[in-house]
């Protein structure tokens, strides 16, 4: 290849990839909304933005993070080592890592990144003008996704007048805020030590998070 032609193909501006349909959109950006509640490890600074690219390998503290994550990376054509530890002396705890094979990383990376975007464009981008039923349809369960993340993945903030989780990214926070507007539910953000906290009140807009983040009862396996 001539000089000439390779000065021209390094100015040629990079191909934008098409937008994820829908249904892969829910599920990558659910998977990077759990990413994101990740808290850094301590000794970290606190608040400070979520990594550039994924983490090729999680550690969760809740089965329950870890077997949702696997599950939505098995549905977007990820596999991967699903491990447990088990730690403490007095109070044991469980340690569920998730990590990706190299050989799967590219697409990994890829989804989960376009999954972000194109998810916190969606519910931060505002209402949209002549907006199709489908957008209309998945907007609110974009935002569903992102509170169903946060309550598995993020701490906990729980008070007998709020439900509340706690987070260290800021984008994710205003995410939150945002869907909870889309779900018909006043949220409040607040920060905290060293974190964000998101809340919303106790009783309906409580029982209206919940009812929206609630999964359907896995298919009874045939005898």
């Amino acid at each position: 290849m001539s000089p000439e032609l390779i000065l021209l193909d390094r100015s040629r501006p990079p191909v934008t990839p098409p937008p994820l349909d829908w249904l892969t959109l829910a599920d990558a950006f659910e998977a990077a909304c759990l990413l994101r509640c990740m808290t850094p490890p301590a000794g970290s600074n606190s608040r400070r933005p979520a990594p550039v690219h994924p983490p090729m390998t999680v550690e969760f503290n809740r089965e329950e993070a870890a077997q949702r994550m696997r599950q939505l990376l098995d549905r977007l054509g990820v596999p991967v080592r699903h491990e447990m530890a088990v730690g403490g002396l007095r109070r044991r705890y469980e340690l569920h890592r998730i990590s990706v094979p190299a050989a799967h990383r590219t697409t990994y990376t890829q989804v989960v990144e376009a999954g972000w975007r194109q998810g916190r464009r969606e519910l931060l981008g505002g209402p949209v003008p002549g907006a199709s039923t489908a957008r209309r349809v998945w907007r609110p369960r974009l935002a569903a996704a992102a509170w169903r993340a946060a309550l598995l993945g993020g701490g906990r903030h729980v008070r007998r007048h709020i439900l509340g989780v706690r987070l260290t990214d800021r984008e994710l926070a205003a995410v939150l805020v945002r869907g909870a507007a889309l779900l018909d539910v006043p949220a409040l953000l607040r920060p905290g030590t060293g974190c964000f906290v998101v809340s919303v009140a106790q009783g309906r807009d409580r029982e209206q998070i919940l009812e929206a983040t609630a999964l359907a009862p896995a298919p009874a396996q045939p005898a």
